[in-house]
């Protein structure tokens, strides 16, 4: 997009309603709602979703009937964005200060300043870094792009808001049926041991008798999940199903085959002694993969990094001065370096409290504010080049912790409060990051349709604020009904930077297991593997859960193949797209929210009738899956009741 010729949507010498109460309340509604279902979905799936697409619908479809303006719309998803830009950085932390005995449980005050001071701190960075990433690099900031002419096609009344809601409802009911903790006629998945026999080899001049098995496991009949895969697309979805199989197909039985006696000590509980194999060998050698891949990708983002870091420290400058038009004026730029240093005195005194060090303290608060300016600025490069679904905040926020760790083994501070102290910073930068990415992804969009800048800004400061100090109920929620950590939610980031911090500070990791999986991610970038990150945590994660992400990318592949098939224009393949992801979204939403709406039923002691569960009952999905994200959509998209997104 040419800087010099681009004229927005709506002009900057245009006045209109903006920054509103109607606009703002439903953003922030829109925020803890979409925050809830985006943390059930990325603890569980260990993949997070955009709402800049059901909230851009979900806000032209509720203000319409207000007589909202484009703008207050605009406002609306912006200030909605950050409930699950927000979320993620919570979900790939605050879990790991449990995980690693930190904390003895969820604490409220101490989750909610981490976000607090993560979510605002990486709201003031943005603001610093607007007008050299939004307006003067130039970025192609594709789904910005799609979301700016969504909203523009939802001024002629296209919005599809009944592919979301109705979705939303199928959800729903089948969570509610699906669901322990609610009417649970229908069993998920079943899963079933296969003893493969007993051999014998000699080592060491001694024979040993090996016996091996293999624990078989069907996808998880989960709506979420496969509308998860159908949205990250068929690719995506095989690169993290080929580290299930690498996983629970080859490790595991090699780990029950290597160890004698190993059957035998199981006194029949076979599945369950392959579950211990996979928790206790496997997921550690998938973190040394993780790891080194995390490394291995922003070595290869290196000449973008710095490139668009450059232009930021070069141009800082500029950011703030005010222009005659409203459309280049953002929240003042002495205030913003002002907030940025009251928001270091509360960090500074939480990193004392946690580690009971001044000097540490100190040091670590420093370390936040470098790292959080410069990763700020990344997250908001990287959005700008490759989408916010593709922000790699787990690998930036897995440097910064990786960096305060090695200071705090240096300077002599150990044991749970260096782990504590660790984890905070990565908490806080890892909150940054995410709405850091986020909100560049936003102000993009507002610049196209001709927003103004601190309006946006200070819409986004307000639902950082609510969305933190309702988000830690939410998570407190989830870990007292599902236990994150568990199977249910097994919150892979959090497990992966709970193991790193124990590691360093600690020294309690199972280090021949790490390493031998550093070597592997080697072995699969020499290769040159897609994605050793995916792989690994699709390694990482439960065999039913990838199982059903990969269903979603396959029901993707047969309905591209029926596309590709059919005579349609781009314009129709577009509008089916959207249809497709409309649905997908809606699945995620409703059963994420149905699951949030039964734990906190289960909390309040709502007794729900108790029955037995059917898992030929759960094939019924299937069927209404592909007819919802094959059929549906392709018969739908010679139809102009859904916008038209142009992507390029």
């Amino acid at each position: 997009m040419d800087k010099k010729s681009f004229k927005p949507y709506v002009p900057g010498t245009t006045s209109m309603p903006e920054l509103t109460f109607k606009a703002v309340f439903l953003g922030c509604v829109m925020a803890v709602l979409l925050g809830a279902a985006n943390a059930y979905v990325g603890m569980q799936a260990g993949l997070t979703v955009a709402a800049a697409f059901p909230a851009a619908v979900v806000a032209m479809a509720v203000l319409r009937i207000f007589r909202g303006t484009i703008l207050e719309e605009n406002v609306a998803r912006t200030t909605a964005s950050v409930g699950e830009a927000l979320v993620a950085g919570a979900i790939f932390t605050i879990p790991a200060f449990v995980i690693t005995g930190a904390w003895a449980e969820m604490d409220y005050w101490e989750g909610t300043l981490i976000m607090l001071v993560g979510g605002v701190l990486g709201v003031l960075f943005v603001i610093i870094l607007r007008r050299t990433l939004v307006v003067e690099a130039e970025l192609p900031f594709p789904e910005s792009v799609a979301a700016a002419e969504i909203v523009k096609a939802g001024q002629g009344g296209q919005t599809g808001a009944s592919y979301l809601f109705g979705a939303m409802g199928l959800a729903a009911v089948w969570e509610f049926f699906k669901n322990p903790n609610g009417i649970p006629l229908v069993q998920q998945s079943t899963q079933r041991f296969v003893d493969m026999g007993k051999s014998t080899i000699s080592v060491l001049q001694n024979p040993v008798e090996y016996t091996g098995g293999l624990l078989l496991q069907t996808p998880s009949a989960d709506p979420i999940l496969v509308g998860v895969g159908f949205i990250v697309g068929t690719r995506i979805s095989a690169v993290l199903f080929s580290g299930a199989v690498l996983g629970w197909l080859l490790l595991v039985p090699l780990g029950i085959f290597l160890n004698p006696g190993l059957m035998d000590a199981a006194a029949g509980n076979l599945t369950g002694m392959a579950t211990q194999v996979w928790t206790t060998q496997v997921r550690p050698l998938a973190v040394g993969t993780m790891i080194v891949a995390a490394f291995y990708t922003l070595y290869n983002l290196r000449n973008s990094l710095i490139t668009g870091i450059s232009k930021a420290f070069t141009d800082i400058g500029v950011a703030g001065k005010e222009t005659r038009e409203r459309t280049e004026i953002d929240l003042d730029f002495k205030k913003i370096s002002a907030g940025v240093l009251v928001m270091a005195v509360p960090t500074f005194f939480l990193y004392w409290y946690f580690s009971g060090s001044l000097p540490g303290a100190l040091l670590l608060t420093v370390v936040m504010v470098v790292l959080g300016f410069l990763f700020s600025a990344v997250a908001g490069y990287l959005v700008g080049m490759i989408g916010s679904s593709n922000n790699p905040i787990s690998g930036l926020t897995l440097s910064s912790l990786l960096v305060a760790a090695v200071l705090m083994v240096l300077i002599g501070v150990s044991g749970l409060e260096g782990i504590a102290a660790v984890l905070g910073v990565a908490g806080v930068v890892c909150c940054m990051a995410g709405i850091a990415g986020d909100m560049m992804q936003d102000l993009k969009v507002g610049h196209i349709l001709g927003g103004t800048p601190w309006k946006m800004e200070a819409g986004e400061l307000i639902g950082v604020v609510i969305a933190a100090l309702t988000m830690m109920p939410v998570l407190m929620l989830y870990d007292a009904v599902y236990e994150i950590g568990s199977a249910t939610l097994p919150a892979p980031q959090a497990g992966l930077m709970a193991l790193m911090s124990t590691s360093i500070v600690g020294g309690e990791a199972a280090w021949p297991l790490v390493i031998a999986g550093m070597f592997l991610a080697i072995g699969l970038i020499l290769i040159k593997s897609p994605s050793p990150m995916l792989i690994a945590v699709g390694m990482y994660l439960p065999f039913t859960s990838t199982a059903a992400i990969f269903v979603g990318g396959v029901i993707k592949w047969f309905y591209d193949r029926r596309v590709n098939a059919m005579d349609a224009s781009p314009e129709e393949r577009q509008r089916g797209e959207n249809i497709g992801v409309l649905f997908s979204s809606g699945l995620i939403a409703g059963g994420s929210l149905m699951a949030a709406l039964l734990a906190l039923l289960t909390l309040t002691a709502v007794t729900l009738p108790a029955v037995s569960s059917n898992f030929w009952l759960s094939l019924i999905i299937y069927p209404v899956l592909i007819y919802l994200l094959i059929y549906l959509p392709s018969r739908k998209m010679k139809e102009r009741d859904i916008p038209t997104v142009k992507t390029g």
